[in-house]
């Protein structure tokens, strides 16, 4: 942990826009589940918590950056808030039939343990985000995002325009896992090096 982030309160408005993602979680699960996911307005719902969570967890980043806001809070809290929602995304879209379960296994088991080892090492090794990583949470967020909308649910005219969306989507999904394993794949690389590289001085 740096000093800033040890001097730093942790009141402020990165940190309460952190708290407000993890507040929204349940409430985005339980507008998804709705009615089996078969409801178009919880959808919505759903879909407008989604990008609210996305919006700010960019936001709080940005300000907690350029104001000098990071603190060891922020730090732990911000990539627990962003899986929190992107988990809930992925099982809630799996448990409607819209992921496949093997697909939100598979991110998850990724997602998780690169950001508990993240938290365990970062008093011993910094690992940069990688540009991997970035392309891998903006396709993430595109997918997710249209797959919560009720894109099969749509009634004649739009059914057919709502399907072929929903496997548009699905097609960024494909991508986003693919960038989500070399992601992990990177991660965990650049770590054993750097771990070896301390380990040589």
């Amino acid at each position: 942990m740096t000093e800033q982030a040890a001097t730093v309160g942790n009141w402020n408005l990165p940190n309460v826009l952190t708290g407000l993602r993890i507040l929204i979680v349940p409430f985005f699960g339980y507008a998804l589940l709705h009615d089996g996911g078969d409801s178009i307005v919880w959808r919505c719902v759903a879909t407008l918590l989604f990008v609210v969570a996305m919006v700010t967890d960019k936001v709080d980043g940005d300000i907690a950056r350029s104001r000098g806001l990071v603190t060891n809070f922020g730090k732990i809290a911000d990539p627990i808030a962003d899986k929190a929602m992107t988990g809930m995304a992925f099982v809630g879209l799996s448990i409607v039939g819209d992921v496949w379960w093997w697909v939100t296994i598979v991110v998850l088991l990724r997602e998780w343990s690169v950001t508990l080892l993240r938290l365990s090492i970062l008093k011993h090794v910094v690992v940069a985000a990688a540009r991997s990583g970035k392309v891998k949470t903006a396709l993430q967020v595109v997918a997710l995002t249209g797959l919560c909308l009720p894109l099969r649910q749509l009634d004649p005219p739009l059914h057919d325009a709502g399907v072929v969306l929903f496997y548009a989507f699905q097609a960024t999904l494909a991508a986003a896992v693919a960038m989500t394993l070399w992601s992990g794949y990177e991660f965990f690389r650049d770590v054993w090096r750097q771990r070896e590289s301390i380990r040589a001085t």
